[in-house]
């Protein structure tokens, strides 16, 4: 090929890319390499059902309700199935947790690995009518328990993550993955079918610009949360509002540009509303392998100790000083009480 190629004939792809990481560690297994070749295989049928959701009828409810009490999207359904039938195939896992799913999945035995895989299939399926941006988000734990596997080994603290990842379907579909050695992006490239890294080693600004929160809830807020969104608004150079409501959306928009997400307790969700397996912890733990923060507004989210697998929490994450801003005015407001 000329040196004037369109053609990248040397690309890092995601398989690429993981096999090179495994290479890193001596005595490596290749499991969790098997398993994230899974993933993505996963990810990218889903992507190609996400464009193709209105030809192929996929909008609309299928009729059912999931354990959070939301309508199932058909996307949601076939999402969820993927995700499933691909982890248990890999031969890696041995516990899978999703969203969609009342209990704890657990794999044949004859399929049985040492990886738990908790994963949100289908995150703001809410946008799906609407054509909003929306994404997959998981979290992957080793086993700790001899013998047949327990929902014990599913209720793990973030410090434990192995790996954890989202996917975006925006205008292309983005791969973001951390194995606890920084953030890495990868594109998904139609022409090949592969996911290329375009944006290697992401780092989050240490300030930013943007604040993203619902402000619907306002008068639901703690005093402290409200004290904080008022002022954003003032001064010289108040922040710019940014909430597109599917969460992969706003977080990946806090790690490219910086600033603040939050999703914080309200009157009606003292608990808050994230879940805390295969939501707030994989993206609490891509932020913070990114140089950012990821808080409750008491303690990290990654020090939480998970005592049901759909727990849910307040999640505060982005660049390490706006969080750090906001966490300054809750301990100011705990300690007048």
């Amino acid at each position: 090929m000329s040196s004037n190629s369109p053609i990248d004939t040397n690309c890092m792809t995601l398989t690429r890319f993981v096999l090179a990481e495994q290479r890193r560690i001596p005595g490596a297994s290749g499991d969790l390499s098997q398993l994230l070749n899974s993933l993505q295989s996963a990810i990218k049928a889903v992507s190609s059902a996400v464009r193709r959701a209105g030809i192929a009828n996929l909008y609309g409810i299928a009729g059912q309700v999931n354990v959070q009490g939301e309508e199932v999207k058909k996307l949601d359904v076939l999402a969820n199935e993927l995700f499933i039938n691909l982890l248990r195939s890999s031969f890696t896992t041995c516990l899978l947790v999703s969203e969609e799913d009342e209990t704890v999945i657990e794999v044949e035995t004859e399929k049985q690995g040492k990886y738990v895989v908790c994963f949100d299939p289908l995150d703001g399926s809410s946008n799906i009518d609407c054509l909003v941006s929306i994404g997959s988000i998981f979290s992957i734990f080793k086993k700790t328990s001899d013998g047949v596997p327990s929902i014990k080994d599913a209720l793990q603290p973030g410090r434990n993550c192995v790996a954890a990842g989202y996917s975006l379907y925006g205008s292309a579909t983005m791969m973001v993955l951390s194995t606890g050695n920084g953030v890495n992006g990868f594109l998904l490239d139609p022409a090949i079918g592969e996911f290329v890294l375009t944006d290697p080693n992401m780092q989050v600004k240490p300030r930013g610009k943007i604040y993203s929160i619902n402000e619907g809830y306002t008068n639901n807020w703690d005093k402290a949360i409200q004290e904080y969104v008022a002022s954003k608004k003032e001064g010289a150079k108040p922040y710019g509002a940014r909430y597109v409501g599917s969460m992969v959306a706003d977080v990946h928009r806090t790690l490219k540009y910086g600033g603040i997400f939050m999703y914080p307790a309200t009157t009606d969700a003292p608990r808050g509303k994230l879940r805390l397996l295969y939501e707030s912890i994989p993206m609490a733990f891509i932020m913070e392998q990114a140089g950012g923060t990821a808080s409750t507004g008491t303690v990290p989210i990654l020090d939480i100790q998970p005592e049901k697998i759909h727990e849910r929490c307040p999640v505060i994450l982005g660049s390490k000083e706006d969080v750090q801003d906001v966490l300054d005015i809750i301990k100011r407001h705990a300690d007048l009480k």
